[in-house]
């Protein structure tokens, strides 16, 4: 980025950041909706395409659409990671429609993550050589990632560095450290009987997952950081009926491996409380914890980095939502996520984006991927897993 300060040339692209990010908010694009998610793949491409000169591969497993750029011909060094699917049903601009006021910018998804994939691509275009770089843009990370997992996995095997174009967190902070999740699904089968009538022939499948819920919500450990928490609740057929199915859904949050299999370990041990009672749970864990220790390195850089741009400095923070960059920090690939917009409220009435941190947030990706990208390395064959890369040890930002 000779010549033109990058600060300057981001301030420069704002009004042009700004057009692309409503093009994408106002192509909705839930998740679950296939032909929703193919139809913002498109806007995505042509985006991308205009920016970057090259159009991306088009990968669709299962029904939904993914984006993949591998620029120059060398081996990739830095993965760019995002998605541009959302939380926010077809509709929902109708309610919460893309606006820009006093500097605050709103619409479904405009901070987890579409401002974020916008920002992420105009940093790229201007690096006078992108070898080494490629970008992902899954379409299925809200529904936890089923079926570009494996394609994460594989684009960042062997990388110097993943970063995450998620939406910074409080205050603009880098995520360091994201917790791994689990989910699970218990199921009570127990049997119907006339509540009135004869109410002791029945099993109550009711009382059986009151028993259930407890007991997995005794599974926590706030002195860890884990978190089990029972959820979605269902049982129960009529008033007048002993209960004979009911379930409930458990969302599971830990910092480390260790304590993802304790609870996943006491998740399956379960045993039923009432007799003639059945009980079944399926299952486990959704996403690797992201350590501090695959942060800490690269926030170390970024920090210079930062300096270097007279961008304030940055701080990092641990939060339990997990992101793709569970799975890149899973496999040993070094990973900073938090790049994206600064702002708040993602999946809630009040998402929004502050429009003066874009610049700022994009001249640093600009400067990171360009530093990653000139570190050496071979991309491993296909169909082959490098031998993780590991950071140094320690906690690491905060």
């Amino acid at each position: 980025m000779a010549g033109e300060a990058p600060l300057d040339r981001f301030r420069a692209a704002l009004p042009a950041m700004l057009a692309d990010i409503e093009a994408l908010v106002t192509c909705e694009s839930p998740s679950a909706d296939h032909a929703a998610v193919a139809a913002s793949a498109e806007v995505v491409a042509r985006i991308g395409t205009r920016l970057l000169g090259v159009a991306p591969e088009r990968i669709v497993l299962d029904g939904c659409t993914h984006l993949r750029w591998r620029l120059g011909d060398g081996p990739t060094r830095v993965l760019l990671l995002g998605h541009h699917d959302t939380v926010w049903p077809l509709g929902t601009l109708a309610t919460h429609p893309f606006d820009v006021t006093d500097g605050v910018l709103r619409g479904p998804g405009c901070v987890d993550m579409l401002a974020g994939l916008v920002l992420g691509l105009h940093a790229v275009a201007t690096l006078a050589d992108r070898s080494g770089v490629t970008i992902l843009v899954t379409g299925d990370e809200e529904l936890g990632s089923p079926s570009s997992r494996a394609l994460v996995e594989a684009e960042a095997a062997g990388c110097a560095g993943a970063l995450v174009l998620e939406a910074a967190a409080g205050g603009g902070a880098l995520k360091t450290e994201r917790k791994g999740v689990s989910r699970y699904r218990v199921e009570v089968t127990g049997l119907a009987a006339h509540a009135g009538l004869e109410p002791e022939r029945g099993v109550n499948a009711t009382v059986e997952l009151a028993h259930q819920v407890l007991a997995v919500n005794a599974l926590g450990d706030p002195a860890r950081g884990t978190t089990v928490t029972p959820t979605l609740i269902a049982g129960g057929t009529t008033t007048n009926t002993v209960p004979d199915a009911g379930g409930f859904a458990v969302d599971v949050r830990a910092r480390d491996a260790a304590e993802q299999d304790r609870v996943d370990a006491a998740m399956r041990a379960l045993a039923p409380v009432l007799p003639g009672a059945r009980l079944a749970v399926t299952g486990g864990p959704n996403r690797p914890p992201l350590a501090a220790s695959a942060s800490a390195e690269l926030f170390a850089l970024a920090e210079v980095l930062a300096a270097r741009l007279g961008l304030p400095p940055l701080r990092g923070a641990a939060v339990g939502g997990g992101s793709d960059g569970n799975f890149t920090a899973g496999i040993g690939t070094p990973t900073l996520d938090g790049l994206g917009a600064v702002g708040g409220g993602a999946h809630a009435d009040d998402e929004h984006v502050l429009v003066a941190e874009l610049p700022g947030r994009a001249a640093l990706v600009a400067a990171l991927t360009e530093h990653l990208r000139g570190q050496g390395g071979e991309r491993p064959a296909a169909g082959c897993r490098s031998t993780p890369t590991k950071s140094p040890a320690g906690s690491g930002p905060r």
